[in-house]
């Protein structure tokens, strides 16, 4: 063999044990995940704020929180959204004392009972950070503003509604979200003032629903069985319209009972195109997410903010539906 050739083969064996040493040396990396990896950019934000509702999978809560983390993305905001997972106002009180805790730099709630919220809220604002309510008020706490539905007004319209669709002359049947609630409270007391007047509508019950579908359509259940007079109900939350229309919906004629209901969720949307329900009070629910969280900047940014914002409220029939559903109602004829 040449001297060439033996060079040659030497520089072979070579280049053969290093590109070995090489290919072991990175699947070793591979396989202990050391290889270097990209970083992904710390988002950065200005402040941390923490929207606390009394029910984390609601759907109407789940609009607020849309708005607010759109709020919170345009603005350089870090947004939590915390609750119990079912409404419950000692969990409610915890979560907002946790917040706290965390020295958050605001946080948007509901005052649900001035008993139990206001001495809380009052805590929290001595301690330097900034309380907004949102939805429903705790007027006589130190909240540093309120913005959402003026909720009596709400109840009232609900009352007319149900006096020019009934030619005043109806029983009517209330189910509330809660009893305790200041917001539900009010709504029934602004349904009240609206329809004491007149002579042929008379409210024959008022039940809690505790914020559920599932015992709205119970208690629905059971007063149709109970009084068999009621041929109206009205519902002063989201999820209590729903559950009257379910059973109505199942075991009385259509026509027969006259539903006012709370919200324009898809399936209250559903029930106002079968005609199962025939009004609902529209509220804002993303507007109320996304302005709360401007108004809690300009609050800490020192800049003026309304102490009380009421966002936009009005009656919804199936004439307003948008046209989407009533393409769809059309089709199903």
């Amino acid at each position: 063999m040449s001297r060439l050739s033996v060079l040659a083969y030497i520089f072979g064996a070579v280049f053969f044990l290093v590109s070995c040493s090489f290919a072991v040396f990175y699947g070793y990396k591979i396989l202990t995940h050391e290889l270097p990896v990209e970083k992904k950019p710390v988002e950065k934000y200005d402040y941390h704020f923490v929207l606390v509702t009394e029910e984390l999978d609601n759907e109407y809560w789940r609009l607020v929180e849309q708005g607010a983390k759109a709020a919170a993305k345009d603005y350089g905001v870090m947004l939590e959204y915390a609750g119990p997972k079912q409404a419950n106002i000692d969990d409610h009180l915890k979560t907002i004392e946790m917040s706290a805790a965390s020295k958050v730099d605001g946080i948007l709630t509901q005052g649900l009972s001035d008993e139990q919220f206001t001495p809380l809220i009052d805590r929290v604002v001595a301690s330097g950070i900034p309380v907004i309510t949102v939805d429903t008020d705790a007027a006589n706490s130190k909240r540093m503003a309120y913005i959402g539905t003026d909720n009596y007004y709400s109840g009232f319209l609900a009352g007319k509604a149900l006096i020019q669709d009934t030619k005043g002359q109806a029983n009517v049947a209330i189910i509330t979200g809660s009893f305790f609630a200041n917001h539900q409270q009010l709504r029934v007391k602004g349904f009240q003032e609206a329809v004491k007047g007149e002579k042929g509508i008379h409210i024959i019950d008022i039940v809690e629903s505790e914020i559920s579908r599932v015992r709205a359509a119970e208690k629905a259940y059971q007063i149709i069985k109970d009084h068999p007079e009621v041929n109206a109900f009205y519902g002063t939350s989201a999820l209590d319209g729903i559950g009257i229309a379910q059973v109505v919906d199942r075991f009385v004629k259509p026509g027969k009972i006259y539903i006012v209901g709370f919200d324009t969720l898809p399936e209250s949307l559903e029930y106002i195109r079968k005609g199962t329900i025939q009004a609902t009070v529209v509220q804002e629910p993303y507007e109320m997410g996304y302005r709360g969280v401007k108004m809690m900047i300009n609050l800490i940014q020192g800049k003026p903010v309304e102490p009380i914002v009421h966002t936009n409220t009005r009656i919804m029939r199936i004439g307003d539906l948008p046209v989407s559903h009533l393409y769809r109602m059309e089709e199903s004829n």
